[in-house]
C-alpha cells in the first residue's frame, strides 16, 4: 500500500506525541515543551525534550530525535506500516483504501463540453487523473477569534423566488434514494450562475473521474456561486458570520436552476448521480437536489469533502437537505466540525444539534463543537469523541424534541461509556441554542454555561423527576424500572452503573440508609463482574441457595412455560426441548465450583465430619469464619485467590445491609447471569425453532427483572 506524503504529514502533525512518549517516561511541562528522562538511554538527569507544537522530540544526552513515526519505529520497534496504522487509529485519519475502493469511487466521464463561458468564475479542475483521494488543506484557526456578530437574524427572500416555492416537498423525501415526481418544470429556466467557463485543461476527454475530486470541485463551485450572489452571502452575514469564517468553513450557495450542475459539470453527470446530487423524477426528468440553498460542505476526518448540506433561504421545507449516502459518505461515520476542531487542537468537545451552532462556537474561539449529520449520534461517534477527551458535553435545545434527543443520545452512549469516561449535559436557558446564546450573551457567558454543565447522574434524576410523580410508590417503581433499563445498557462490569443506581436510589428515598445500593458496595473497586459478585454473596449467605433460587426465578418469570406453543413442532421435528439452566449449566465455572463445594461441605456435615459448619449462622464472626472455611475447600487455586482478594472489603461493606436488601442484590445478580447464559444459548443455537425458544426465555427473564426486582426495590425505598 502506498501512502501519499500528504497523509503521512497529517499523521505526524496530528498525532499526540506527548501521550505516546508518556507511556515510557515521565514528562513535565517546561515552558512550551515537555521535559523528562530519555527513554532511549535511561539517564537520571532529564535532558529529553518534546515539543507538542512541532511534534518533535530531541535528547541532548544521546542525540535521539524524531517525530511520531520515528519514535514508533525506533523505540517501539514497529515496521513502517505498523506505525502508520497505529497513528491512523490514534488520530482518526484513514489510510488509503485498496484498489477495490478506488474502483467504487470512479465514474465514467462524458466528452461533452461546457455549454457556456463565464469569465467571472474561477476555472475549476474537475478532471483529475489521480484517483487517489487527496486530503483537503484547511486554514488554521485565527489566533484572535472573532466575536460573534450580534446582528439579529433576518428572513431572506429566496433568490429566484419564482422557482423556489413552485414544488413543495415532503420533509421525509431526502432520507432515502427514491425518485419522486416533481411534475413538469421549466427545463429552460435561467441558470442562476450565469455563464460558465472551464479551464482548457479541464475539457480533455479523460475517461474516468473520482468522487473526491468531483466533490472538491463542487465545493469550490458553490463557493464561487456564493460570491456571485450577494443575497445568499447576506444570509450568512446576517447570522453573525465574518468573511473569514465563511472562508474557513468554505460555505457556498447552490443556484435555483433545476439543472445548474449538469450545465456546469457536463462531463461528470454520472459522478453527480452517484453522489445523489442529480436525481430523476418519475417522469424521467433530471433535477438537482440542492437548489436555492446556502451550502455547508461536509468533511471527513482528513478534511476531504464527502457531501453537502443545503439550508433553504426562505420558508421552504425541509429546512435542511443533506447529500444522500454514497461510496464516500456514510452519515454514521461523520461529525460536522470534527476536522476543524482537530485542526484547532481542541481540548474539550461539545456535541450540538446544528451546523450553525458549530460554526458560531468556532468563530467565538470555542473549539471542539461537533454535530451529527441530521440524525441522532451513534455509538461509533460517541466513542471516537471520548478517545480525544475523557469528558464529552452534550448540548441540546430545551424544547421537548431537544430533550428527547438528549435522552436518546444518552442511551446510545451508555454501551461505550466505560469507567473513567464522563458525559455532561448542557441545556441553555430561554430555549437558546449555542448560536443564539453567543449572539445575545457573548463568548464568556457560553464558556460559563459549558463549565456548569450538569453531571450525568444529576441529568438522569432531573429527567425522572420530570417524567414521574415520585411521591407515589407506583411511580417510584416505574422510575426505577426506567433507570434500570438505562443502566442495563452500560458495559458489563461498569462501576459507574452501580454508582449511578446508588445515587438515584438515595435521591428517590430521600435518605442514605436501607437501600444504599448493595450492588454499588459489591462493585466498589470497579473490577468485579457479576459472577464474582454473586460468588461473594453466596460466601456471605449460603442459605440463599436453600430454596433453589434459579428454579424460583424460572417459574416466576414464566420461562418454564414459554415453550408451550412449540411442543407439537418440536415433536414433529424430533427435537428435544432445551434444558433449563442449573448452577452447573450456567456456563460459569466459578459459580459452579463454589456451589459444588457447598454441596460437598453439606454432605460432610451430614456424615458428621464437619458438624460445626452452619449455613444459617448470621453473626459477623460466624459469617467471616464460614466464608474462610468455604474458600479453603475450593478445588481451584485461582478461584481461591480471586475470592480471597475481594472478601474482606466485601464483608465489611455488607455489614451495613439488611438481609432483605442483600437478598435483592443476590436476585438482581442471578437474574443478570441467567440472562447472559440464555442470550449465549440463543446466539449459539443453529436451529431456528430452538433459537426462538431461547429468545422467548430471554424476553421473559428481562420482563420479570424489570417488573419484579424494581417493584421490590421501590417497596424498600418507601419504608
Amino acid at each position: 500500500m502506498r501512502i501519499p506524503e500528504s497523509v503521512l504529514e497529517q499523521l505526524n502533525s496530528q498525532a499526540d506525541l506527548v501521550s505516546m512518549i508518556r507511556k515510557h517516561t515521565t514528562l513535565k511541562p517546561a515552558g512550551r515543551e515537555f521535559k523528562g528522562c530519555c527513554p532511549f538511554h535511561g539517564e537520571k538527569t532529564p535532558s529529553f525534550f518534546v515539543n507538542p507544537q512541532t511534534n518533535l522530540y530531541y535528547c541532548f544526552g544521546c542525540g535521539a530525535k524524531g517525530n511520531p513515526f520515528t519514535f514508533l519505529k525506533e523505540f517501539e520497534r514497529m515496521t513502517f506500516m505498523e506505525a502508520a496504522k497505529t497513528l491512523s487509529e490514534q488520530t482518526g485519519i484513514e489510510l488509503p483504501k485498496d484498489d477495490e475502493f478506488a474502483k467504487k469511487i470512479q465514474y465514467k466521464r462524458k466528452s461533452t463540453k461546457p455549454t457556456a463561458p463565464n469569465s467571472q468564475l474561477k476555472s475549476l479542475s474537475v478532471n483529475k487523473t489521480n484517483t487517489q483521494p487527496q486530503p483537503q488543506t484547511q486554514s488554521q484557526p485565527q489566533s484572535k477569534p472573532q466575536e460573534a456578530n450580534t446582528a439579529p437574524h433576518s428572513n431572506n427572500t429566496p433568490i429566484n423566488s419564482d422557482l423556489s416555492n413552485t414544488y413543495p416537498v415532503d420533509t421525509a423525501f431526502y432520507d432515502d434514494d427514491k425518485t419522486y415526481d416533481f411534475g413538469e418544470y421549466d427545463v429552460n429556466a435561467p441558470a442562476a450562475f450565469g455563464d460558465w467557463q472551464q479551464n482548457p485543461a479541464d475539457t480533455t476527454d479523460e475517461s474516468h473521474g473520482d468522487l473526491y475530486s468531483l466533490l472538491d470541485n463542487l465545493k469550490r463551485y458553490y463557493q464561487a456561486m456564493l460570491n456571485n450572489h450577494p443575497a445568499a452571502k447576506a444570509y450568512f452575514l446576517s447570522r453573525g458570520l465574518s468573511e473569514e469564517t465563511i472562508t474557513e468553513f468554505e460555505l457556498g450557495y447552490a443556484p435555483s436552476g433545476w439543472q445548474h450542475l449538469e450545465e456546469a459539470f457536463p462531463q461528470d453527470i454520472d459522478g453527480l448521480k452517484m453522489l445523489g446530487l442529480v436525481r430523476q423524477s418519475q417522469k424521467g426528468r433530471e433535477f438537482n437536489l440542492l437548489r436555492d440553498r446556502v451550502i455547508f460542505p461536509i468533511k471527513d476526518r482528513q478534511g476531504r469533502t464527502v457531501g453537502f448540506a443545503g439550508r433553504s433561504l426562505g420558508d421552504d421545507l425541509p429546512k435542511y437537505i443533506n447529500s444522500p449516502e454514497s461510496p464516500v459518505f456514510q452519515k454514521q461515520h461523520i461529525l460536522y466540525g470534527l476536522y476543524e476542531a482537530r485542526q484547532a487542537r481542541a481540548a474539550d468537545f461539545l456535541m450540538v444539534e446544528g451546523y450553525m451552532d458549530v460554526i458560531a462556537l468556532h468563530q467565538a474561539g470555542i473549539y471542539g463543537a461537533v454535530a451529527p449529520m441530521g440524525t441522532a449520534a451513534n455509538e461509533r461517534q460517541i466513542a471516537s469523541l471520548l478517545k480525544y477527551n475523557d469528558t464529552l458535553t452534550l448540548c441540546f435545545d430545551g424544547d421537548g424534541a431537544g430533550q428527547r434527543a438528549a435522552w436518546r443520545t444518552l442511551e446510545v452512549a451508555a454501551p461505550v461509556l466505560p469507567d473513567g469516561k464522563q458525559l455532561r449535559f448542557l441545556t441553555l436557558p430561554d430555549n437558546h441554542d449555542p448560536d443564539t446564546y453567543i449572539k445575545e450573551h457573548g463568548r464568556d457567558a457560553m464558556r460559563a454555561q459549558m463549565t456548569n454543565a450538569v453531571s450525568l447522574s444529576d441529568y438522569v434524576f432531573g429527567v425522572l423527576t420530570a417524567r414521574f410523580d415520585l411521591s407515589q410508590p407506583e411511580y417510584k417503581a416505574a422510575a426505577m424500572a426506567h433507570l434500570k433499563e438505562l443502566t442495563g445498557k452500560f458495559p458489563k462490569g461498569s462501576t459507574f452503573k452501580h454508582w449511578l443506581n446508588n445515587e438515584i436510589y438515595k435521591k428517590l428515598s430521600g435518605r442514605d440508609r436501607r437501600f444504599t445500593s448493595a450492588a454499588d458496595k459489591a462493585n466498589y473497586k470497579g473490577q468485579l463482574n457479576a459472577s464474582v459478585q454473586l460468588c461473594l454473596c453466596i460466601l456471605y449467605a449460603p442459605s440463599l441457595l436453600d430454596d433453589d433460587p434459579i428454579h424460583q426465578i424460572l417459574v416466576q418469570s414464566g420461562v418454564v412455560d414459554v415453550h408451550a406453543p412449540f411442543v407439537e413442532r418440536l415433536e414433529a421435528s424430533e427435537l428435544h426441548l432445551p434444558a433449563l439452566p442449573t448452577w452447573q449449566t450456567l456456563g460459569d465455572e466459578m459459580i459452579a465450583a463454589l456451589v459444588r463445594t457447598l454441596d460437598n461441605l453439606e454432605k460432610l456435615k451430614k456424615m458428621g465430619v464437619m458438624s460445626d459448619f452452619d449455613t444459617q449462622a448470621n453473626t459477623a464472626e460466624a459469617i467471616n469464619g464460614r466464608a474462610h472455611t468455604i474458600m479453603a475447600s475450593l478445588p481451584n487455586g485461582a478461584l481461591k485467590s480471586t475470592l480471597a482478594d475481594e472478601w474482606q472489603d466485601f464483608f465489611v461493606q455488607m455489614q451495613t445491609h439488611s438481609l432483605e436488601n442483600f437478598s435483592l442484590l443476590f436476585k438482581e445478580l442471578l437474574s443478570q447471569i441467567l440472562q447472559d447464559s440464555t442470550k449465549r444459548q440463543h446466539e449459539q443455537s443453529k436451529n431456528l425453532l430452538l433459537s426462538e425458544i431461547h429468545k422467548r426465555r430471554l424476553q421473559a427473564l428481562i420482563a420479570w427483572d424489570n417488573k419484579h426486582i424494581k417493584t421490590q426495590a421501590a417497596a424498600l425505598l418507601d419504608r
